[in-house]
């Protein structure tokens, strides 16, 4: 069995996987809305290698998000927040890969991981990270 902290960043990864989707849909912006979809592919993998590792444990995939996460609130709010432009929603989807990055960040600096799952979260930090950046990039363009 993965740990919970494992589990749970597969559940804040999946909510995050939602809420490009969601932005990407909403996006007025073509630019926008294609940046979206590409990030949207890049965390569909990360996502996929969690999952994987959760399958290899045992334990069930994670195919529907956390209902109370802060991450699920922040990502779920994108789609109302393009209907108000597109600079809302950037501000909400730098919020959200601030959250994700800081949520991953600290499950690697608490040590309750497992080698394997140490690994395989360092690996999908990197992909975060990117994320963090791309989030960044977009609110300052859309400020």
């Amino acid at each position: 069995m993965a740990s919970s902290t494992f589990k749970s960043l597969t559940d804040t990864t999946f909510d995050s996987v939602e809420g490009y989707r969601k932005a990407a849909d909403k996006a007025k912006s073509a630019a926008l809305k294609s940046a979206l979809q590409d990030r949207l592919e890049q965390r569909e993998k990360t996502l996929e290698r969690l999952n994987f590792h959760l399958q290899s444990e045992g334990d069930e995939l994670v195919t529907q998000g956390t209902v109370t996460g802060a991450a699920h609130r922040l990502w779920t709010e994108i789609s109302n927040l393009f209907e108000n432009g597109d600079e809302a929603a950037a501000e909400r989807v730098e919020e959200g890969e601030d959250y994700i990055a800081g949520k991953f960040k600290a499950a690697l600096e608490q040590g309750n991981l497992n080698s394997i799952e140490r690994t395989i979260v360092e690996e999908c930090y990197a992909e975060i990270r990117a994320g963090e950046r791309f989030g960044d990039m977009i609110a300052h363009e859309y400020d």
